[in-house]
């Protein structure tokens, strides 16, 4: 390939390549959509605005001394995003990464960013339905598919689809099987499961094992779920003496289901919760985790498949190394407070540099639907600007680099290496 196109080249065919988006938070219309009271399909002007990264950010602005918590917090949603609007994207530059996605996201679906109120935006907005919505922004940030994030232990999810059996069976969309409690707060779920009439104790005693795999297997056959999902604290460890409910439940329900079924463990670790309760949603940090935990994972399980990613920058390196020794371990995207672009070229450079094309750079992790339209395009750049090295790096020793060859890699990074390791 000609050195002088290939820039211009990459940068088409990792914008022509469809995203499997492997980690979202976002749901089909059968779950009910905002303003519906109850309803997880989040989209429009003030969802997006409203978005935790920007309530955190504009608590720095007009900090609580003069806008106290509460004040906030009893405000109408579009009265929080009158007030974020004003002071992050008209009084101040919309200069951080959330800002700047939000206005990527009006612009590219045809929107003036410069509006100095959201009373257009609002308009617009009402103009479209969530259904055909979903179809406008997959079209723009070129997704074919998006895998939701489905809580079991969260009672107003669990209802639906009890409901609703139905309610899943959106070709758009698939699901995961999410069951955080069971190592957060296994007391806790033990709790539910019994409300729900299985027969299960926090001390594993009776049938609790097969009870609670009887759980686990029929909701991923009523989910259709494509993997079992955790977002886990940096204190995660395994082996845990200091918690042996949580070693029990790995060893004697997780993994031996998770084999049987050839369903992944994706483990999300260091999110450390709540460190400002009044921010709500907004109150999480990060934390570093322990890598060794996730090697002795994979050394003790080695049928077991792990999906894994890590919130710490610090812990990228070690994690990196790992995935070398461990086939079974696959490592995706750039989690919440990595989704920046110095940190997403630096962490997509060194996993190229370590891992070759075994590895996925990047997951929306939206929570807000519309997010998908910015995350997608801000990602494809910085992706494409270090393949244009290293395929540069190459041509530098006289290997020849083909459009072929840039578009395998390009179907491998951005779709087929998860639905790869997904498939059972």
């Amino acid at each position: 390939m000609d050195r002088s196109n290939l820039k211009k080249t990459v940068h088409k065919i990792i914008n022509d390549q469809p995203v499997t988006d492997l980690h979202t938070h976002c749901y089909t219309p059968a779950f009910g959509s905002s303003p519906e009271p109850d309803g997880l399909l989040l989209w429009g002007i003030d969802e997006l605005v409203t978005y935790h990264y920007l309530v955190a950010e504009v608590f720095r602005v007009v900090p609580a001394t003069k806008l106290p918590y509460e004040t906030f917090w009893q405000m109408t949603k579009q009265q929080q995003a009158d007030h974020i609007w004003k002071h992050l994207f008209v009084e101040n530059t919309p200069i951080s990464e959330g800002c700047r996605g939000v206005i990527t996201t009006l612009h590219k679906l045809g929107l003036d960013p410069n509006e100095k109120s959201l009373k257009n935006y609002r308009k617009w907005f009402s103009q479209q339905t969530a259904d055909k919505y979903i179809d406008k922004v997959m079209e723009i940030a070129n997704v074919d598919s998006i895998t939701m994030t489905n809580p079991v232990f969260d009672d107003v999810e669990r209802e639906k689809w009890l409901a609703n059996p139905s309610i899943g069976d959106d070709p758009r969309f698939e699901a995961v099987l999410r069951i955080d409690p069971m190592l957060r707060n296994w007391p806790s779920a033990v709790n539910t499961m019994r409300q729900l009439g299985y027969e299960v104790n926090e001390d594993f005693s009776g049938n609790t094992i097969n009870e609670t795999r009887r759980f686990l297997g029929e909701w991923i056959d009523r989910q259709k779920a494509i993997y079992v999902a955790m977002s886990l604290p940096p204190e995660f460890q395994f082996p845990n003496p200091s918690n042996p409910a949580a070693d029990r439940f790995i060893r004697d329900i997780l993994m031996p289901l998770c084999a049987d079924l050839g369903l992944p463990w994706a483990m999300m670790i260091g999110s450390r919760m709540q460190v400002n309760p009044s921010l709500k949603d907004a109150g999480d940090m990060v934390g570093k985790s322990d890598v060794l935990s996730v090697v002795h994972l994979c050394q003790e399980f080695p049928n077991n498949k792990f999906m894994v990613t890590l919130l710490s920058r610090e812990n990228q390196h070690e994690l990196c190394v790992a995935a070398r020794k461990f086939g079974n371990l696959f490592l995706f995207g750039c989690w919440w407070f990595l989704n920046n672009p110095s940190i997403i070229e630096e962490m997509t450079r060194q996993r190229f540099e370590l891992l070759g094309t075994s590895f996925v750079p990047q997951h929306s992790d939206a929570r807000i639907l519309d997010q998908l339209v910015y995350k997608w395009d801000h990602s494809r750049k910085i992706i494409a600007n270090v393949l244009v090295e290293k395929y540069n790096d190459l041509i530098d020793v006289d290997y020849k680099v083909t459009p072929k060859m840039i578009k395998r890699d390009a179907a491998l990074l951005l779709r087929d290496n998860f639905r790869n390791f997904v498939a059972r």
